[in-house]
């Protein structure tokens, strides 16, 4: 019988969780810091006796034979939880080495020692500061008639003191284990969490070869990556404790009378670190899911976590010592240990700047154009897209693009025209792939999460152009929820087919951010309602042939208790469109005025005066939406071929930005991920939507910003750039990045949100 290794997981958290509980954590970390070797062996004992060492042991070596995804659910209890205790040396990294090695008597008995917690084992492998991977190899192995001894030095090893022996890379290349004793000389490398750490000076100390050559080498690199996930996921328990311990303090803490918490800059700052914890999870998560698939090499995949988790922890724990003040900086308060622990771990086997760049350079060529060898025949639009492979799905998206995008709107600088696009989105409808979120049954594409990103990668790609999508993105999804069974047969196939183009009507002069102070009123009447009142900052109201409105009908309630949800014909006598100019000298917005205008009572959506909660799913899609990788990843691919043309990645800070784009944008795509499955399963998206907007508009706008810069002084003119197979203007995605932080509800009213609606802190 198979099982889950979700449940599997949760089973060994809930298990990490009661044993450490037991443990002492912060108080018993004290203790030990200053002892030698700063852990107990019968602690090492009962951790052995509880399975952590042998989850990742195959079964056929007396192990659990489990996988990382057990693994790291304990690794992060134990960052919440202060282990002092090496477990991600001797009970990861040492464990992994020895599993990945072919089975020899020294071998399986050094396994089932580890496994047992008899011997407590170190891997000894670097010679040079700062290496990822075994570039140096000065150790050497001599033989003495069947005799073997290793001389030489070994640096930042773990454990040092306490360890019962290594696994010692030696010239050859081979790994050989190594007794403590006489002939390993121990220089202390005190941390600063306490643990342990040594140089090791090996003089003719006595050694048994268990593997070598390239063998050897791969065995160490997929146990060194292995320990980079565990230190990936302590780290994410590190910082999801600091965290918690923050934001408790924020709303017990008094100070002039009421909560620190109710302080708006200290909200949006927690704000932020609950975005980073947030971002961070979604990482390591799609790690995992990824690790499972074989979708990516564990270089990658561990360079990613480790730098993502490591920069999360290092930034949770100081801002938690900001946020309790003198007390934080003391030595009685927990907050301390916490810091400490995230230095050693961001520090050992790599620190966040060398993995951001390890992964950098790992990642496959982008994609410029495609070839025609990229294209396939078009599978029909009953395709079952969750069994085709993404290659195959890819290949026909690129395929549809060349023959039926318009060429001259590739990466167009502006938000096009009904007029402009109308073909392309007839085609797409033709192919039923206008909707590709949707469910079938209303005429969507249904695309699991992979697949709708991968759609999203292939239109950003070849530079398809936003279509007038009111109507798609939130309109259809607030119609398929909230809807009648008669509004969705009316008004959905409408949208699908092209004939009603939908603008949204939300806007007012003085109810922008704070939507709920609208005006404009909807009076019964008979079997209309009269609409008077005023809409602003309507995006393409001009090109449109619908608009969805919200509207008062009971101005004696509380704001959001008295407003209504309308659909209306801009033919509808009484409504005037005037376009806004925006900053780049587009007609992007429109003014409406509505004067008598009388719209039916069917086209109510919901129940009257019930508009509010359709009024937040609609913005829940909306900033799904806006949150999505589509315009971030469509930058970034900007951004290369500028920095190609400009010769800018022979530069080396340029390098370093580029690979914290690079993650954001793979850690963004994670997290999006979450959400898109939220809408696949019909649930209602949590108010932590917004968390995405911020962080996807933000990255987008820094990406914007750094293709203005590197265009030099191109940048500060409105001249397309040839950039090979097209032409793109420098500014245009700032132009459109900077309104992105704004409308939806601007970043400043999503922090709100999130303080007090997620995080609930004090108004």
């Amino acid at each position: 019988m198979q099982t889950d290794p979700a449940s599997t997981a949760d089973a060994f958290r809930d298990s990490a969780k009661s044993f450490l509980a037991d443990m002492g954590g912060p108080a018993r970390v004290r203790r030990l810091r200053d002892a030698t070797p700063g852990f107990e062996r019968s602690v090492w004992s009962a951790i052995a006796d509880a399975g952590w060492t042998s989850i990742l042991v195959p079964e056929s070596d007396g192990g659990l034979g489990l996988g990382v995804r057990e693994l790291l659910s304990v690794v992060e209890e134990v960052g919440r939880r202060l282990l002092p205790e090496p477990f991600v040396a001797a009970g990861v990294h040492s464990v992994a080495l020895l599993s990945a090695l072919a089975g020899s008597a020294p071998r399986d008995a050094l396994l089932a020692d580890a496994m047992a917690g008899r011997r407590v084992i170190g891997v000894a492998w670097q010679e040079e500061s700062g290496a990822l991977h075994a570039s140096r190899l000065e150790t050497c192995v001599e033989a003495t008639g069947d005799e073997l001894y290793v001389t030489g030095e070994k640096k930042w090893v773990v454990p040092g003191a306490g360890a019962d022996g290594w696994l010692v890379l030696a010239n050859g290349p081979q790994i050989c284990w190594v007794e403590a004793g006489p002939a390993v000389e121990q220089d202390s490398l005190p941390r600063v969490d306490g643990s342990s750490m040594a140089n090791l000076r090996f003089t003719r100390a006595k050694a048994l070869t268990l593997a070598e050559g390239d063998t050897a080498l791969a065995a160490l690199e997929r146990a060194n990556d292995t320990a980079r996930l565990a230190q990936a996921a302590e780290l994410l328990g590190i910082a999801r404790q600091s965290y918690d311990m923050t934001l408790a303090y924020l709303k017990t803490r008094v100070q002039f009378g009421k909560p620190i918490g109710a302080n708006q800059a200290l909200q949006h700052r927690m704000v932020d670190a609950y975005i980073a914890v947030e971002i961070a999870a979604a990482c390591l998560r799609d790690v995992l899911a990824q690790h499972e698939r074989g979708a990516q090499p564990l270089a990658a995949l561990a360079s990613r976590a480790k730098a993502r988790c490591a920069d999360v922890a290092l930034q949770l724990t100081r801002l938690a010592i900001q946020f309790h003040g003198a007390i934080g900086f003391t030595d009685e308060f927990d907050i301390g240990l916490y810091w400490k622990r995230a230095v050693h771990l961001a520090s050992w086997l790599g620190g966040p700047a060398a993995h951001r760049a390890r992964f950098l350079r790992l990642q496959p060529d982008a994609r410029e154009t495609s070839s025609e060898q990229d294209l396939a025949p078009v599978p029909p639009s009953d395709t079952d897209w969750a069994e085709l492979s993404e290659a195959a799905f890819r290949r026909a998206v690129r395929s549809f693009l060349h023959a039926h995008y318009p060429a001259h709107l590739r990466h167009a600088p502006r938000r096009v025209h009904w007029h402009e696009i109308k073909d392309w989105y007839l085609a797409l409808s033709r192919q039923g792939w206008i909707a590709p979120a949707w469910p079938r049954e209303h005429g969507g594409m249904a695309l699991p999460p992979d697949r709708m990103l991968a759609f999203i990668e292939e239109f950003e790609d070849f530079g398809a152009a936003r279509m007038p999508d009111q109507g798609l993105i939130n309109l259809g999804p607030v119609l398929i929820q909230h809807g009648t069974p008669e509004q969705q047969l009316h008004w959905l196939p409408k949208i699908i087919s092209g004939e009603h183009i939908w603008c949204q009507g939300y806007s007012e002069p003085n109810a922008g951010s704070d939507l709920a102070s609208l005006r404009t009123e909807a009076v019964p009447d008979g079997d209309d309602f009269i609409v008077n009142g005023q809409k602003i900052w309507t995006t393409l109201a001009q090109d449109a042939t619908h608009i969805f409105l919200l509207v008062r009908t009971d101005k004696t309630v509380k704001k959001q208790a008295g407003i209504s949800f309308l659909l209306a014909d801009l033919k509808t006598p009484g409504i005037t469109v005037r376009p806004i100019r925006n900053i780049a000298g587009e007609d992007e917005f429109c003014e409406v005025f509505l004067d008598n205008v009388r719209v039916p009572r069917a086209n109510l959506v919901g129940r009257l005066n019930e508009g509010w909660s359709i009024a937040k799913a609609l913005l829940g899609f909306e900033r799904l939406f806006v949150g999505s990788p589509k315009t971030v990843h469509h930058a970034l691919g900007l951004l290369r071929r500028f920095a190609r043309r400009e010769g800018m990645f022979a530069d080396a800070a340029f390098t370093a930005e580029m690979a914290v784009l690079e993650l954001d944008l793979a850690d963004l795509l994670a997290a999006y991920a979450v959400f898109a499955d939220i809408v696949k399963r019909g649930d209602a998206l949590p108010p932590s939507v917004s968390l995405l907007k911020i962080f996807a508009t933000e990255t987008y706008t820094r990406i914007a910003a750094k293709i203005v810069d590197v265009a030099a002084e191109h940048g500060g003119t409105r001249l397309e750039l040839d950039l090979g197979d097209t032409a793109v203007e420098p500014l245009a995605p700032l132009f459109t990045a900077t309104i992105t932080t704004i409308y939806g509800g601007s970043n400043e009213i999503q922090r709100n949100i999130l303080a007090r609606q997620v995080l609930d802190l004090p108004n």
